[in-house]
């Protein structure tokens, strides 16, 4: 891997490293892909600076293996990534697999060379692409967030699950809407509240904030 020093900020009017390689490498898109992964407030699509470096890694090989026209079955670039950089891995397994790579043209050397860190892929973040992480972001409203896509989700499986059997004839129904209603009962007062209207009141009526 390559330190973070070989990154340069735009501020200094110089592109970063992992900027240089999305174009030398063919990948643009994957910047504002990076930019969203990171920043999300959805914590199940959340990635760390070290899962995006990886991600990130990932999809230089990639590109060099389709360069090369090396059929990749699924999950044989994750697989073949791990061969090449996991420490755990034997030193013949490491040794077979630069073989097979440098014997379809490419340079795993200068392959490995283009990996980058953790560091440098948050200079490319916050430096390059002015992105922010707000580690302090409100915890409610990020809940609140994800609840209602969740509802949304399984709203819109269910809704297409009774279409097709309609569809089938398997049962039989007229127009219909699906409601996911989610409501949480307070142990204390016995009170009922859909989970929309509880993060929103952030309490139920029987209780403050802070109460235990």
């Amino acid at each position: 891997m390559t330190s973070a020093d070989d990154d340069q900020s735009s501020s200094r009017g110089r592109s970063s490293k992992v900027a240089r390689l999305i174009e030398q490498y063919g990948l643009q898109g994957i910047g504002p892909q990076l930019e969203e992964l990171w920043t999300t407030d959805d914590p199940d699509r959340r990635r760390s600076l070290r899962s995006l470096a990886e991600f990130f890694n990932r999809q230089l090989l990639k590109q060099e293996l389709e360069q090369a026209d090396m059929q990749t079955l699924d999950g044989e670039v994750e697989n073949t990534f791990r061969l090449l950089t996991d420490d755990s891995v034997s030193q013949a397994n490491q040794t077979r697999v630069r073989r097979q790579l440098e014997r379809e043209g490419i340079d795993v050397d200068q392959l490995k060379d283009d990996f980058v860190s953790y560091q440098s892929m948050r200079t490319y973040l916050t430096k390059y692409r002015d992105a922010t992480y707000d580690n302090d972001a409100d915890p409610v409203a990020s809940t609140k967030r994800m609840v209602q896509r969740l509802q949304s989700r399984v709203s819109n499986v269910i809704e297409t699950k009774i279409a097709a059997l309609k569809k089938s004839g398997a049962m039989s129904l007229d127009e219909f809407q699906v409601i996911v209603d989610v409501r949480v009962i307070c142990e204390r007062c016995g009170t009922q509240k859909d989970v929309i209207s509880l993060l929103d009141d952030r309490k139920c009526d029987c209780t403050q904030l802070g109460d235990e």
